[in-house]
Formats: C-alpha cells, structure tokens, sequence
C-alpha cells in the first residue's frame, strides 16, 4: 500500500549515523551506520567528498562479513545488527571533512537514481602536548543515534513496499513517459523542418 508514503525514493531514511565525530591525532575514530533490512545483501562503502554524487570512494564491503581495509581505513558489515562499521587509524589533520555511508544499488546513473547515502563531518582534534611520553588512549566509538520503538525507521517508511519495486514504478510512470516526450519532440520538429525544406 502507497498510503503515508509519498514520494519515497530508493535510499530515503534507509541509512542512518552520526551526523558528526571528533578524533584526535595519531589516534583511531570508529564510524557506525545502521540501514534497513532491505540491504542487508547489498556492498556498503565509505567515501569522500561534499556531495554523495561525487565522492571518492576508500573502502567498500565484498558482500561478506569479513573486514576489508584500504590503507588506514577498515570497514565491516554486521548483516545480524544491519549495521556498517568503519574505523579510521592513525588520524591527521587532512583527514578532517566530509564522508558517506554509502549503499551500492544503482544501476541506473541519472538525476533520479542515487545509492542511499548518509553524511557525516569528521573533525580532527591536535593531540595534547606532554613533555612525558605521549600515551595512545583507546578509541571512542561515535555516538550512535537510538531508534525508539516509536522511530523504528525499518518498518515505518514505505511500509509494505520493497524500495525496488519503488524503483522500478519510478522508471516506468516517470522515466520512460520522460524519454518518449522528448523523443516524440525530436521526431516532430524533425518533421516540420523537413516539410517545408521538402517543397
């Protein structure tokens, strides 16, 4: 059923973090991110830029349990807790900005079509100065947002409908009837350009 829905597109709500964490240098920062139900077969990954359209992905999941690290990034997905874990070691200030959590669905590469995605700002904070030897305190795990059973956003958007056949309605009542507008634009100034050229 459509009803309290609206125009609920692929990766609406479906991805949920913290909107900001802070690390100190030299240390570690671990990420988490929960989606929906829906993708739980689906690779995750984790990217960098300002905007989620055009951001460079670091590391992403093979669609299994285990941890995939690039570099001095790691990331795993816990498919029992739907839930994306990334870890970021050995901090320094350029690693402050903006990242994604990112769903890897799309196959379909327009305006309409994006992985779900959700943003979080990564701060760097120097690390205090001592004249003894600098100790390396354990990482803290970024806050995590709590879902009350009140905000349950597995069961609450969209309800009944899988977000595929979200997409796939979305294709055929908005896309297709779009493309055959302009096709049929194309083919009939064509026709009135060669008419009177014609005679």
């Amino acid at each position: 059923s459509w009803d309290g829905c609206g125009l609920c597109f692929p990766g609406c709500l479906s991805l949920v973090g913290p909107r900001f964490v802070t690390g100190t240098t030299g240390d570690s920062l671990t990420v988490r991110c929960r989606y929906e139900q829906d993708y739980k077969g689906y690779n995750k990954y984790w990217c960098r830029g300002q905007y989620d359209t055009d951001c460079n992905k670091i590391v992403e999941t093979q669609g299994t349990e285990r941890e995939e690290r690039s570099g001095r990034v790691s990331i795993r997905d816990n498919a029992d807790s739907l839930t994306l874990t990334v870890t970021m070691e050995n901090l320094n200030a350029a690693d402050a900005g903006s990242y994604w959590c990112k769903i890897q669905t799309v196959w379909i590469l327009d305006e309409w079509s994006r992985d779900p995605s959700f943003q979080v700002q990564v701060s760097v904070s120097p690390a205090p100065r001592t004249t003894t030897r600098r100790t390396t305190h354990p990482a803290t795990p970024a806050t995590f947002p709590t879902v009350t059973a009140g905000q349950n956003f597995s069961t609450n958007h969209c309800p009944g409908v899988p977000l595929s056949t979200v997409h796939f309605l979305l294709l055929i009542f908005l896309k297709l009837p779009l493309f055959l507008g302009v096709l049929g634009a194309v083919l009939w100034v064509s026709r009135c350009q060669k008419g009177p050229g014609g005679r």
